[in-house]
């Protein structure tokens, strides 16, 4: 317990530290990890089981979000194939020169020593990229879900370096394993029972860990790829978005672990501090690398810098290479250290980027031609909202109910902006006139001043930091018209307010104000009620348009 008590200690200690430096926690995690291992912390025996728990669960929710169909795409098989190739080829020009001036690591290595290690080097990390995402709320824009689908392919590829170079074959019984896909029509038929609250969270770790891990570990296949097997296998049923987001804080709490873990691979010399360190010279080449062949794949200019920033960091997958390389004696044991080490630097210099990720994509656009918009790739053309009055951003629950409060009540024209395409095209079935893009995007919102008409933006997107990056692309573009946002706390509602939003509507204060006056109304019917609707705005009255998603009298 001692133990526990210190490697939690120190994980709490690094996360504040990064936090403290404006960095994300996972930063301090991996520095607590470093320190643990350089201290001589006494080992934690159920350490590692507890972070292959985190990327088990992890892998389980990006399955529960993807679209395989998405991988068939010459923009993901294409681009992971070709910056692959690209990846290795550089890494071992960098090497290779490395040799040639004599650095000591390198020097006595064999090319297919230098070639593993490239290619150890040249996937991204599953757990980073999806926490960056998740962060921004960008899991289901485009090029989120080009970032995901290549790193799918990524562990795909890594997936059979390690079954190959075990020397032995997957067991005949996992041919068995196809039975999973009439299967899943079982385990939805079971969901469906199961409901809500901790039974489906219960449920959805059975299933990843028992059905996906379990059983592929079971027939010779890595249990990592069964977990994002079933993961997508479920992934159309109704729930799936509620069973990802169950699953997020217990995922994140075992991640915790992953990232102290890579400290703990050995004590470093300064001759692989050094090294790693030089490694870290390839990530913008290898981020060129993306935005040049995402390019050449019709996306626009900031869409391939914004993926290739993503996807600038080594990967967790990037050790265990190197641990099967050296265990089987193509590599030395020290470059176990030296990858691992990499890694981490990464983490910490890709959390530094991505920090700013969309200004400096924006910026970094500039250095690729520009493309006309008939010319781009469908889902990355330019978006014309048309004579609109008012834009939703963000069409999840609140969105849509404030689209046709607006639309029904106002006899406004709106326009609403998702970029969730599954909810894009249910909102229109029913209805809505639906843009599909990302509301963080400066050139969207260029877009929207040439429009001229619109007098209010609402921001209902699920995310804060999504309001606040939506809000400063506005402020960027010159929007002169009124701005509505939601929060869910009060620290974000005036965050919001000192960004300049006009009115910001709290969520969860605000929805007890309307239950006190329901309740008022059913049980004192002669003294009180809810406040009397607003009549129809003219598409110019902006104060009107606004009343209706202003708090009557905000808590603080």
């Amino acid at each position: 317990m001692a133990a526990a008590a210190l490697y939690l200690g120190a994980a709490v200690v690094g996360g504040l530290l990064a936090v403290l430096l404006r960095l994300p926690p996972l930063v301090g995690f991996l520095a607590a990890g470093f320190a643990l291992g350089a201290g001589g912390a006494p080992e934690l025996p159920y350490l590692e089981a507890i972070a292959d728990f985190g990327v088990v669960l992890l892998l389980f929710a990006i399955g529960l979000k993807l679209d395989v169909r998405t991988l068939l795409r010459r923009e993901i098989w294409l681009t992971s194939v070709v910056h692959m190739v690209l990846s290795v080829a550089m890494a071992l020009g960098f090497l290779g020169l490395l040799t040639v001036v004599g650095f000591g690591l390198v020097a006595d290595e064999s090319f297919g020593a230098l070639a593993l290690v490239g290619f150890a080097l040249s996937f991204s990390s599953t757990v980073f990229v999806v926490k960056v995402l998740d962060d921004r709320s960008d899991t289901t824009s485009l090029y989120g879900r080009i970032a995901i689908g290549v790193l799918v392919m990524q562990d795909v590829a890594a997936v059979v370096f390690l079954s190959m170079s075990s020397g032995e074959a997957p067991s005949p019984w996992a041919l068995l394993l196809f039975l999973l896909i009439p299967g899943s029509w079982v385990l939805h038929r079971i969901w469906n029972r199961v409901g809500h609250g901790e039974l489906q969270a219960l449920f959805g770790v059975f299933v990843a860990v028992v059905l996906g891990y379990g059983l592929f570990e079971l027939v010779g296949i890595d249990g990592d790829v069964g977990a994002l097997v079933v993961g997508v296998l479920l992934a159309s049923h109704p729930q799936a978005g509620e069973l990802s987001r169950s699953l997020m804080t217990f995922k994140d709490l075992m991640l915790v672990a992953f990232f102290v873990q890579i400290g703990l691979h050995g004590t470093p010399h300064l001759l692989e501090v050094s090294l790693a360190l030089l490694l870290l010279l390839l990530l913008p080449f290898q981020v060129a690398a993306y935005a040049v062949v995402l390019w050449f794949m019709r996306l626009r200019r900031r869409t391939s810098f914004l993926g290739g920033l993503v996807l600038s960091n080594y990967s967790e997958f990037g050790i265990i290479v190197v641990a099967v390389g050296a265990s089987s004696g193509l590599l030395e044991e020290q470059w176990v250290v030296v990858v691992s080490l990499a890694v981490a630097f990464s983490f910490g210099l890709s959390a530094i980027v991505n920090r700013r990720g969309v200004e400096l994509a924006t910026r970094l656009s500039r250095l690729l031609p520009v493309r006309d918009s008939d010319r781009l790739h469908p889902e990355d053309r330019l978006v014309d909202i048309g004579d609109a009055d008012a834009l939703v951003l963000g069409l999840g629950r609140v969105g849509a109910s404030t689209y046709s409060r607006l639309r029904d009540e106002y006899g406004l024209s709106v326009v609403g902006v998702e970029h969730d395409r599954t909810r894009v095209v249910a909102l229109e079935d029913e209805g809505y006139e639906v843009v599909r893009a990302d509301a963080t995007d400066l050139e969207f919102w260029t877009r929207v001043q040439r429009a001229g008409r619109v007098k209010v933006a609402v921001l209902a997107m699920p995310f804060h930091n999504a309001n606040l990056i939506a809000l400063t692309r506005l402020q960027a573009a010159g929007f002169t018209g009124r701005v509505a946002a939601v929060a869910r706390y009060d620290d974000d509602v005036a965050e919001l307010e000192r960004h300049g939003a006009d009115a910001v509507f709290h969520l969860y204060g605000s929805a007890g104000f309307a239950l006190a006056d329901h309740a008022a109304e059913v049980l004192l019917p002669g003294r009180s009620g809810p406040p009397p609707a607003h009549p129809p705005a003219s598409p110019g009255d902006e104060l009107d348009v606004l009343d209706p998603l202003k708090p009557r009298d905000l808590p603080g």
